[in-house]
Formats: C-alpha cells, sequence, structure tokens
C-alpha cells in the first residue's frame, strides 16, 4: 500500500495538579483553543476539547507518527507553560502527571463529543472519582482504588 491511512481516535482525561479547581471561566475558553493549536501542530486534530475546573477531557484524532505518551506530554507541558506565561497570576496551575485514555471507534464520536461538552451539567450529579471509576471499569482497565484520584 503506497499511504499510510488512519483514524486513530482517542478520548483523554487528566486533572489539574492536586484536583485544584483552577480552571476558572475566564481561562477556559482561551485554554481550549490552545490546546486545539497544540493538538493541530504537534500531534494531530481536536475533535473536542471541555471539561470543569479541576479536569480536561479531549477527544482527539492522533496521527500515526506519534504516540499517546508523546502527544499528553506535549499537550500538558506546552499548556501550561502557556498558561504560566499568558496568565502570571495562575502561577500554580499545572496539570497531573497521569491520564486515562480511551480508544473510541467512528460510530462513537457523536456521543463522546455531545459528553465532553457537557461536562458541566455531567458534574452536577457525578463526582470526578465516580466518572474516572465508571470508564475505567467500562474499558476493563484495572486500578487500585486507593491511589485512583489523588
Amino acid at each position: 500500500m503506497g499511504h499510510t491511512y488512519s483514524n486513530l481516535l482517542v478520548h483523554v482525561i487528566f486533572t489539574t495538579k492536586h484536583r485544584a479547581p483552577i480552571i476558572r471561566a475566564e481561562l477556559r475558553p482561551r485554554l481550549y483553543e490552545y490546546l486545539a493549536g497544540v493538538a493541530r501542530h504537534e500531534f494531530g486534530r481536536p475533535i473536542e476539547i471541555g471539561g470543569t475546573e479541576d479536569h480536561l477531557h479531549g477527544l482527539l484524532a492522533l496521527r500515526t507518527d506519534v504516540s499517546v505518551a508523546e502527544a499528553m506530554r506535549k499537550w500538558k507541558s506546552l499548556s501550561s507553560g502557556w498558561v504560566h506565561k499568558t496568565f502570571p497570576r495562575y502561577g500554580e496551575f499545572g496539570w497531573q502527571d497521569g491520564y486515562a485514555v480511551f480508544s473510541v471507534s467512528e460510530s462513537a464520536v457523536d456521543s463522546v463529543r455531545a459528553y465532553i461538552a457537557r461536562q458541566e451539567l455531567h458534574h452536577r450529579k457525578m463526582s470526578f472519582g465516580e466518572e474516572l471509576r465508571a470508564f475505567l471499569d467500562r474499558h476493563g482497565v484495572g486500578y487500585d482504588p486507593d491511589h485512583l484520584v489523588d
């Protein structure tokens, strides 16, 4: 085959450092726009980005030449540096070390996009810890409950 064809879709989830509620309303749209630009320039295509004050969800299409680990390292480090430069009053801003990532089929893109877009409403009924446990359980990912949400 002369070309590489792919549709590598992933749903990533990660929190702010110590789950600090720091992604405030005035920061959120600019941060999401910056994250979308990093995705486009560094590792793929953003499909949906959203979250709450203490965590982020991203639905991404990854290029074949970039690993998930490399994409997350770039996404988190570049965005954290940008927040520090652009919003000096957010000096304590940072992301947690880890992340959760799940594969997404093309047939599920619309429902995952809608889920990410509704994060504020969703978390009125379910905590982040409950949400993460549900994702891990649904995808058959083992975890230590005592160290799941730091």
